[in-house]
Formats: C-alpha cells, structure tokens, sequence
C-alpha cells in the first residue's frame, strides 16, 4: 500500500541529532555475541528505554547456545527478528515461535522465567532486543506474553519508495502490531532506497533514537553510518525527524514517553527502589516468581 504524506505527517522543523553512539560488543545467555547499543549509561537520558541489544551472525557458535531460562522483572521486552528462528517458552505457559520478520512482545511484570533458544543449526540469525520500562504502578502486574507474525506487522510504501513496517505505535495514519498507552512506544523498520527520505512526526517531549543497521543515513546533513545509534534532541521547535538516504538503508526509529520515575537495575530486575530489587532477589530464590 502506498502512502501519500498528508499534512498531519509533514513535519516542518526535524529534530537534530544530540549525539551518535557506538555500540559495545559483549556476550549475553550462554555465550550469544551481540552489541549493546543502548545501555544504562543512557537509561536516563532514554526513558523509558532501558536497553538496546542487536544481534548479527551467519556463525552458529556465536549464537547456537541461546539464551536458557533466566529470570526478569519490572520491565517489557519487544523482540523484533530480521532473520532466522528463535523459540520461547516460559514458566507460566506460554510457548511461541519468533521467525523471520516477526516479534515477541513480553511483559514481565512481577516476575517471569522464560528461555530464547534457536531453532536452526545454521544460517544468519539477526534482529535486535528492545526493553522498556514499566512504570511503577503496573511493576507487579502479571506476566504476559504475545507473538506476532511477519504477515500480520502493518506496513505500508511511501510516494518516495521508503518501506515502513510499524511495529508499534503509529505512523502516517497505520497503527502499529503493538499499542502500550502508558509510555507510547513508537518502534518502526524503515527500508529507504538511495536517495529517499522519510519524515515522521514525533510528539514533543517523548525520547527518540534511531540505529542504522544497513546503509548510512543523515539528519540535517549529519551522517550516521551502519552499526551506530544516534540520540535525537528534544528541542521544542521540532515536530518531528526527517531521515535522508544517502544509499540503501535499513533503520529501526524509536521513540516514546518517558516516565521520569527512578531506575534501580540489577541485571534481569528492574524497579524503582534498592530495596524493591532486594525484593525481586529474595522472590526469585525463593521460587515466588510467577508458577
């Protein structure tokens, strides 16, 4: 479906680029290689985006071992796979199947153990894991778990060829798979040919960040290579961003509402207080989480 811009999705003044980061190479589960792109050097300064991991490999060893049972709390999870077959399960029942082009949506709330493990022996496994943060008062609420297939994310072409999947949120009109009233997260996959452009309107005040995964893309003339993550700037005057293709580019766009509550992290349990993340230790080794 194309999509002509209407004046609603015109944006007029694009938000600038604040800063570009580059990721950190580091393991994760059993050994699985990825780059950290958002960490909690940022967690602040992105609320309510907690943490940013992308994953690339046509190597089985780098990502064969998967990600075993292990538990979380606090938080929400958007896994969005590029290619390849991962399969979850988890201890209150849910059991899915992640394949290429498709997403997991997880809510941990007060407490989930689940395991990712690959479901191929060979071949590129790619995609990316996106936590959000949950505010305090659904914390505890009960764990959730949805799957969405590739055939069933929203997307649409615009007048300039830009192919936009919308994977939450909303964009020029489409609802995305995934609506979360509480922080509005915003989480598209566009494909922008050489020499196109996408403008998206993003509401003031919410966080925003995009990461370049093919290609290289600017942002009023400032350039943004394959692998590196660039921070847009909250100025009041922007209404939105507008993305420019310097070749073939493919970008994940997020934004949100941030919650401005405190963030206590210690490794899978995220809460408001030191005390709370005492909590969730003691629960977890206590066998409370979610049966």
């Amino acid at each position: 479906m194309n999509i002509q811009e209407s004046r609603a999705d015109a944006v007029q003044h694009s938000r600038n680029i604040e800063q570009v980061v580059i990721g950190q190479a580091t393991s994760d589960g059993a050994g699985v290689k990825l780059l950290r792109v958002l960490g909690q050097s940022l967690q602040k300064r992105l609320d309510p985006f907690l943490m940013l991991d992308a994953f690339k490999s046509d190597s089985p060893q780098d990502y064969i071992a998967g990600f075993p049972n292990h538990p979380h709390r606090g938080f929400e999870t958007l896994t969005y796979l590029v290619a390849g077959r991962m399969r979850h399960s988890d201890n209150v029942g849910h059991r899915g199947l992640l394949e290429t082009g498709g997403i997991q949506w997880m809510t941990a709330g007060r407490g989930i153990i689940h395991s990712e493990m690959p479901e191929q022996q060979d071949g590129l496994m790619e995609g990316f894991q996106l936590w959000i943060n949950l505010p305090a008062s659904d914390k505890m609420v009960e764990a959730s778990y949805r799957d969405v297939q590739s055939g069933q994310i929203p997307e649409f072409t615009t007048v300039d060829g830009v192919k936009v999947r919308v994977i939450a949120g909303i964009s020029h009109g489409m609802a995305g798979a995934i609506q979360q009233p509480r922080t509005q997260p915003l989480f598209l996959d566009l494909h922008l040919p050489a020499g196109s452009s996408f403008r998206q309107p993003l509401s003031t005040g919410h966080n925003a960040f995009f990461y370049v995964y093919r290609g290289e893309v600017s942002v009023s003339g400032r350039a943004v290579a394959a692998q590196r993550m660039a921070v847009l700037g909250n100025t009041t005057a922007a209404d939105g961003v507008v993305l420019e293709a310097t070749q073939a580019s493919r970008v994940i766009l997020v934004a949100g509402q941030p919650l401005h509550e405190p963030i206590v992290q210690h490794g899978p349990f995220v809460m408001n207080t030191q005390e709370q993340i005492l909590q969730a230790i003691d629960d977890f080794k206590s066998g409370r989480f979610a049966a």
